[in-house]
């Protein structure tokens, strides 16, 4: 699991969005940013996470934040994704894992009894200069936007 930490220099990536566009932590220098990794596109707990932080949006622009979501899903299941749920940030479409990894939210998961890798939810916020400020490990996702506000 995770062993990034607040005060550690966030892990540099650039890596595809859900429009097939390159997206790299290095664009948002200068720019707080909510780094949020979901399990899977379109299933319930992800969409109730991602549709909180979409409904938020206008406060975090505000307080000066760039949100970008990340999973494994391909960059079209990621569009379908942002599409039907109208999300204003990217979604990495993460499917070789290098951020993922990169952020230790990979490892082992219990669901049902059934033992299986998966994406850990957490959230990453990062400083202007790039350094980790805050990780939600315990993610409400019908409440995050509070939780990261």
């Amino acid at each position: 699991m995770t062993t990034l930490k607040v005060g550690d220099k966030a892990p540099g990536f650039s890596v595809n969005n859900q429009h097939g566009e390159t997206v790299s932590l290095d664009d948002f220098k200068g720019k707080k940013v909510v780094l949020f990794f979901y399990p899977k596109a379109s299933t319930p707990g992800c969409t109730a996470e991602a549709c909180n932080l979409r409904d938020n949006y206008s406060s975090f622009k505000d307080k000066g934040y760039e949100i970008i979501g990340v999973s494994a899903d391909s960059e079209k299941r990621q569009l379908n994704f942002s599409n039907k749920q109208e999300l204003p940030y990217s979604l990495l479409a993460d499917e070789n894992k290098e951020v993922i990894m990169a952020y230790g939210v990979w490892g082992p998961k219990k669901f049902m009894g059934k033992e299986y890798e998966g994406i850990h939810r957490t959230t990453f916020v990062i400083d202007e200069n790039g350094v980790i400020s805050d990780v939600i490990s315990k993610v409400k996702t019908k409440d995050h936007a509070a939780q990261i506000l």
